[in-house]
């Protein structure tokens, strides 16, 4: 039997005030919604955590990939447009799939692809803007799962959190405001999957431990995950294998 979990509530206030303090500050859609996962990971104590936004022709397609059980499952979901994430961004409302087995049928192909990574449970949380949705966020946990009231308000708090960001990005008119900014993210989902993937074979490590290494130097230097990556791509830049 799973049992619900209870929150650890003076983590959840340290992330919330650190991503609040995050979000007075002029970042990229992409590092918000990274810190997001992140976030949701480090609260929840789950195996992953990935956020999905709808591109101009109407489909999901994933901007995280924090490791590479995320960037797995959410490649499938993007192939088939099928999975709890698309439910939820689909319906505007949140999917509690405690025990996969149960529901797997709802999805075939996703849930074979998540039963290979060991995934026996799914938290899928709307992304929305003013009502609207333009995205979805995928939690992962390895064990089956009650998501309990308070996890699923934690997520969706800070779901809500970068949505708000997401809307207040930019100067430009509402709607062309929104397309511009999902579109910049998805692109530079491109160049961190190509920098992490460079470092991968240059240092001779898995792809989360080149994840790690870009987000070190990136936080080490105040940068954002982007311009690290782009360094690494486009300048020559290779951050230390550990911190100094």
């Amino acid at each position: 039997m799973s049992e619900e979990r209870r929150i650890d509530d003076d983590l959840l206030l340290e992330v919330l005030s650190g991503f609040a303090r995050t979000l007075t500050g002029r970042f990229e859609v992409s590092e918000v919604l990274y810190r997001l996962a992140e976030n949701v990971v480090a609260i929840l104590k789950v195996a992953g955590a990935g956020v999905s936004v709808v591109d101009d022709r109407g489909r999901l397609r994933p901007v995280t990939t924090i490791n590479e059980l995320t960037a797995q499952l959410e490649t499938v979901e993007e192939e088939g447009q099928e999975g709890p994430c698309v439910d939820s961004f689909q319906r505007g409302e949140v999917i509690r799939v405690p025990r996969l087995d149960e529901r797997a049928h709802e999805w075939p192909e996703w849930s074979a692809e998540a039963k290979r990574h060991g995934v026996k449970a799914v938290l899928g949380i709307p992304l929305r803007v003013e009502g609207v949705s333009i995205g979805a966020m995928n939690v992962y946990a390895t064990e089956p799962r009650e998501w309990g009231d308070g996890e699923v308000r934690a997520a969706q708090v800070l779901t809500d959190i970068a949505a708000g960001y997401v809307a207040n990005a930019s100067d430009l008119e509402q709607s062309r405001r929104t397309t511009e900014q999902l579109r910049e993210a998805l692109e530079s989902r491109i160049i961190i999957e190509q920098a992490k993937g460079m470092l991968a074979s240059e240092y001779q490590i898995s792809v989360d431990q080149a994840f790690a290494v870009l987000r070190t130097h990136s936080r080490r230097h105040g940068a954002t995950l982007r311009v690290v990556a782009d360094g690494v791509v486009n300048l020559g830049l290779r951050p230390p294998r550990k911190p100094s």
